[in-house]
């Protein structure tokens, strides 16, 4: 459940920072911007909380979408600008908590009278847990923001945040480790908890100053030709001899950073480097070393690095043994990935049962349920179980475990049984879900006695079955016979409205549907060729008259008479009309004959008639007259 939220709460930023779903549905990338900050969908602590929840795993996706969004809408970039303060401000709240002072840290200076007491050391337990994590929450979101978002590097370096992170380091960190190492605590798993996580702080600001020194100089001098790069090499130098007198943060990103191999692509870079300046500062970092037994950390070259201390370990006092624990939590990371992150996935299945064949085959006395303790404890990592086992450096509830105790194997809580689903679910004969059985109708084999032909020859069930089936047809019959005392109610059943037409006609029994059908239709003619001689010659003449008379009867009826033309003229008129009356088309001439000559003519009249001769050279044959004068006028008709 926690895992389908957390992805589905990445999926809905993920679409709202996406402006473009398809081809043919997106939103203009400038509308895009407005909406995402005009309506504060996004904003600077949502953009940080979620490189810190989704970074690891997602990186690529994340990126891609915080780029979108301050590519989108610059504005963002502002934002990032004017938050940065408030960042460097927290640095400054944790110092002033712990008794330290930064340079900067303060606008007023400090009263005479006003005695700093609390320091780490002396202060309550809750409170130093309380900076500790606030330290590690603070550290892993801005790595997280920087490991994502490398873009934003620009603007941190605007507010001198090298600098200020190296300074912060160099005054908290020791003074944190100091107050945790000797301060007495009655349970060993808070001196753990709390090393881990001061252990995890400082590689985040060291990787984040790396991050930092990458974008903003090194990353642009491997991108640039020979004539742009002096801008950023002196800008490398100006940040390095900023912090040369930090010598602890020096010191530590040394160790996972070499400064010398950044110094030495700085010479292939560029011929006209400074060398004098460049001498200086690996003079400085080499002097940070002295009185240090330098041993290098191989936390990050090395796949194999030594396993971390949990606080069980006896408290260290010397520089050296320092670094190892730093390298070594460096390299159980995941142990320790701050405040904000997210629990470890528990392990189950083949998987957990390789890790304890694991540890076993190393440690055989031990028992598989011991194995599985530590192994839970220490986040399932086989190689720091072993390790804290060899070396006694197990946790007391873990020391205070019989080392033989065997593995509870716990009960599938939904067993196969209780959990089948299949057609026979609850019927008669279902074991698992009925107590008793009727074991007489449970038979072994073929029960059936085996059919002979006598046996088949005596089996009349399906004579019977058929017989039942043509009993029914006995009910039909054609007459109902009816009792006398029945008559007189039938009679009263008799309607006055009822048609017996045909009541006395047998319909259809002279259809001409038999198989004599074109016999009955067409009388049946011989064959010319088989006709005898006489008969042949009769019915030739038979047929000739026949045809003589038919064309008599067309001669009689045949009409001579020509029609009067003012019928055929009423008729065509008639014709005219219904074509027109088909058409929509009303033609009142009423109007244009008008009255009796002599009587005067109303307006109507003289409209129509007036209309009538503008119009009738439109239609057959009235624009004689203009065809001639057209004639007369070209010469065709001499005048």
């Amino acid at each position: 459940m926690q895992k389908c939220l957390h992805r589905s709460v990445f999926l809905t930023f993920l679409r709202m920072s996406t402006h473009k779903e398809s081809k043919d549905h997106f939103i203009t990338p400038s509308v895009f911007g407005e909406i995402l900050y005009n309506n504060f969908l996004f904003d600077i602590p949502k953009i940080l909380d979620l490189c810190v929840l989704f970074g690891k795993g997602n990186g690529l996706l994340l990126q891609k979408m915080i780029e979108n969004i301050f590519t989108q809408q610059p504005s963002y970039f502002s934002d990032l600008d004017e938050t940065l303060p408030t960042v460097l401000q927290v640095f400054n709240s944790i110092l002033r908590k712990c008794g330290l002072q930064c340079e900067g840290a303060s606008a007023e200076p400090q009263k005479l009278e006003e005695k700093v007491n609390v320091t780490p050391g002396n202060m309550p337990l809750q409170e130093l847990k309380d900076i500790v994590l606030y330290l590690c929450d603070t550290c892993t979101t801005l790595w997280a923001f920087l490991d994502v978002f490398p873009l934003a590097c620009q603007t941190f370096q605007k507010h001198e945040f090298c600098y200020r992170l190296a300074s912060f380091y160099e005054l908290a960190i020791p003074e944190l480790e100091s107050a945790i190492k000797k301060r007495h605590y009655e349970d060993n798993s808070v001196f753990a908890d709390l090393w881990r996580r001061i252990s995890h702080s400082r590689r985040k600001m060291i990787e984040a100053f790396h991050i930092l020194i990458n974008q903003v100089c090194l990353q642009p001098i491997l991108e640039s030709s020979c004539e742009n790069i002096q801008p950023f090499i002196e800008e490398f130098l100006q940040i390095f001899t900023s912090v040369l007198q930090e010598r602890r943060f020096l010191r530590d990103y040394d160790e996972l950073f070499p400064v010398e191999d950044d110094v030495s692509l700085l010479q292939q870079a560029s011929s006209t480097l400074d060398e004098t300046r460049t001498a200086y500062i690996l003079q400085a970092v080499e002097s940070a070393w002295e009185g240090v037994d330098r041993k290098k950390a191989q936390g990050v070259k090395d796949p194999t690095p030594p396993a971390a201390s949990n606080g069980a370990s006896a408290i260290v006092e010397s520089t050296a043994e320092d670094m190892e624990e730093l390298g070594a939590a460096y390299a159980s990371e995941d142990e320790c990935a701050g405040a904000a992150a997210a629990p470890i996935a528990k392990v189950s299945g083949v998987e957990l049962d390789s890790l304890i064949s694991q540890v076993k085959d190393l440690l055989p006395d031990l028992g598989e349920g011991f194995i599985l303790a530590c192994l839970e404890e220490y986040g399932y990592n086989a190689e720091q179980v072993i390790n804290n086992i060899l070396e006694d450096k197990l946790v007391p509830y873990l020391d205070k475990l019989d080392r033989t105790m065997q593995r509870q194997l716990k009960p599938d809580p939904t067993p196969l049984v209780t959990s089948r689903y299949n057609v026979f679910q609850n019927d008669e004969f279902d074991v698992f879900s009925r107590d008793s059985v009727d074991v007489s109708r449970i038979k072994k084999d073929k029960w059936r006695q085996k059919d002979t032909t006598r046996s088949l020859l005596n089996d009349k069930r399906l004579i019977a079955e058929q017989k039942e089936r043509y009993s029914q047809y006995s009910m039909i019959v054609e007459e109902i016979p009816v009792q006398q005392g029945d008559a007189q109610l039938y009679k009263e059943d008799y309607e006055d409205e009822y048609d017996d037409t045909y009541d006395g006609n047998q319909v259809g029994a002279n259809d001409a549907d038999s198989d004599d059908e074109l016999i009955s239709r067409r009388p049946f003619t011989i064959p010319r060729v088989l006709r005898p001689k006489g008969q042949e010659e009769g019915q030739e003449e038979e047929e000739e008259d026949e045809e003589e008379e038919e064309e008599a009867e067309k001669e009689r009826t045949k009409d001579h008479f020509v029609q009067d033309p003012a019928v055929l003229r009423e008729r065509a008129e008639a014709r005219r009309l219904a074509y027109l009356a088909r058409k929509g088309h009303k033609h009142d001439s009423s109007a244009v004959v008008g009255n009796v000559k002599g009587h005067g003519q109303n307006r109507e009249t003289v409209q129509e008639r007036r209309k009538k001769e503008a119009n009738k050279s439109t239609r057959a044959n009235h624009n004689r007259r203009v065809m001639a004068d057209r004639k007369r006028n070209k010469g065709m008709i001499p005048s």
